[in-house]
């Protein structure tokens, strides 16, 4: 732990068009001034991160978020001897304003924040390093990072929207392929809406994120084949599961326990 926290290292992964995620920790390394064609928005995790941007000078504290703008100049470096360590999203500008129907960007005047809604919304966008990705969970999160995105920099709310009538349809095909999977691009095709407006019509009628209702109908699924007696890793193939590791993270984030404790509380019954 101590060499992991005295040496330069970054892990940089791309998950999607217009969507990378890095993280990293410098204890020496600072980066020249440059600049990004996206946002990028981050937590800091360890230390103090030093930049400058928009011609002052900045530091972010364990726990703040910290938000670039699109071909803004700025530099960043350790602020302290403990070095820096942060979380961050790289996300193309036409992703965020697709994900809130469309208007201007969102701007937020402050570029480090205090903000636990704001650093939830990055932790969300990250996957798990295991887990396959899922198109359908990366437009969930986007769509609620543009809106926190919007809420802090004061963007005023949209009109009400009538409910779709085509969400019904996407609740029940989702119910019955939720072990197979469906992919964004063939419900966009299906139904004629983009990704972003099907989250947001979909959360604001059933309360969930269409991601979050396909993984609760995967693990309902599960649950019913542990009651049977099937085996873990069987159990976690025929719900949709990557694997019984991939089942047992998204049981334990649901119920507050892992299914070979579920399992062995129904038999104690």
């Amino acid at each position: 732990m101590a060499t992991e926290r005295r040496r330069d290292w970054l892990r940089y992964r791309s998950s999607g068009p217009g969507l990378d995620w890095a993280e990293a920790a410098f204890v020496r390394h600072r980066f020249s001034p440059h600049r990004h064609d996206t946002y990028a928005i981050g937590v800091t995790t360890r230390g103090v991160q030093a930049f400058t941007y928009r011609g002052a000078a900045r530091a972010s504290l364990v726990g703040d978020a910290f938000f670039l703008h699109p071909d803004e100049l700025h530099d960043g470096g350790p602020g302290g001897e403990e070095g820096l360590g942060y979380r961050i999203l790289y996300i193309d500008p036409a992703l965020i304003g697709a994900a809130l129907g469309g208007g201007p960007l969102p701007f937020v005047a402050d570029p480090v924040a205090r903000a636990r809604e704001i650093a939830a919304a990055v932790d969300a966008v990250f996957p798990h390093p295991e887990d396959p990705r899922e198109e359908l969970r990366e437009a969930d999160a986007i769509c609620a990072l543009a809106a926190v995105l919007a809420k802090t920099a004061g963007c005023p709310a949209g009109p009400p929207v009538a409910p779709d009538p085509a969400l019904k349809q996407v609740h029940d095909q989702l119910t019955d392929r939720c072990a197979e999977g469906i992919s964004t691009s063939e419900l966009e095709g299906l139904y004629g809406r983009d990704r972003f407006t099907l989250a947001r019509q979909f959360r604001r009628i059933y309360g969930v994120s269409p991601s979050r209702f396909v993984t609760l109908r995967r693990l309902d699924r599960a649950r019913r084949a542990i009651a049977d007696g099937t085996p873990l890793a069987e159990v976690a193939l025929a719900a949709g599961f990557a694997d019984q590791a991939h089942l047992t993270r998204q049981f334990r984030a649901a119920y507050g326990t892992t299914p070979g404790r579920w399992r062995s509380l129904l038999r104690a019954a």
